[in-house]
């Protein structure tokens, strides 16, 4: 994985003047981020991924221009990271209960200082021989429908939406097409969130089309990014600095943020 100095090198290489890291649960790094950030002169937007629960299953949630400083929203990011971190136990015990020789240290050590995440018991069960491959372990035992039956302590998406407009910030439903039928992803919309992560590598033409004009049928901002991670685990790694957002649509997401900051008396 690469280090903030790094992940900036690659960020300035590619021409990017914009950007916003959205980690999974945490913004740890987010203060040598905006450091590192003014060395190359480039504009760090706050952002993050919150992992929520809706309908019985997780969701993700992207987090932009917020108060990082705000304690709502920290607090917020304090129980996501416990919740992730009970998360990998039971994905762990999961695991064990399949035959497999794995434990949460191995897990938690080869994280390092990154939230911990399916990524990293795959590496482990690479690293162990169960599998040959990440992309491999996804498949035989970590996939969404096989982890969708471990109980999380995760915030419900109605609640991190609250929380993150509160601090001043937008939120927007993260990589639909990856996730939801249109009839799915209508039904969290109408949780209110700001907008709908239109633009992402893994949407077709086609979907990116139809997300953009819902967005704009509902009056929501349309978000995008690369997705990503610094790793293969992706698979969307070569897409930094290819699939980016319109300037038009950034200054939406900002103008949406005063006026949240605005309207809760933030600065």
């Amino acid at each position: 994985m690469l280090g903030i100095p790094e992940l900036f090198e690659k960020i300035k290489e590619k021409g990017l003047e914009t950007v916003s890291i959205t980690d999974h649960d945490t913004i740890d790094g987010l203060e040598e981020a905006f450091l590192v950030a003014g060395k190359y002169s480039i504009d760090l937007l706050p952002g993050v991924e919150l992992t929520a629960r809706w309908n019985e299953r997780e969701v993700h949630l992207l987090g932009y221009a917020f108060d990082p400083a705000d304690e709502s929203f920290l607090s917020l990011i304090a129980r996501q990271k416990r919740a992730r971190k009970q998360r990998m136990k039971k994905i762990v015990e999961m695991l064990k209960g399949e035959g497999l020789d794995i434990e949460y240290d191995e897990i938690r050590a080869a994280a390092g200082r990154a939230n911990m995440g399916r990524p990293h018991a795959a590496r482990i069960l690479v690293k162990k021989g169960f599998v040959a491959s990440v992309p491999e372990a996804f498949i035989r035992y970590l996939s969404s429908e096989r982890i969708k039956k471990v109980q999380t302590e995760y915030a419900e998406a109605e609640e991190i939406i609250h929380t993150v407009s509160r601090a001043g910030g937008v939120v927007s439903v993260a990589h639909p097409g990856r996730i939801y039928t249109n009839e799915e992803l209508k039904e969290l919309l109408s949780l209110k969130p700001d907008g709908i992560e239109c633009i992402h590598p893994s949407h077709t033409f086609t979907q990116q089309k139809f997300y953009s004009g819902l967005a704009k049928e509902l009056n929501l901002l349309i978000t995008g990014g690369s997705d990503y991670h610094g790793s293969a685990k992706s698979g969307y790694d070569p897409f930094l600095g290819i699939v980016t957002l319109g300037q038009q649509h950034l200054d939406s997401i900002r103008r949406a943020s005063e006026n949240k900051r605005s309207f809760y008396g933030k600065k």
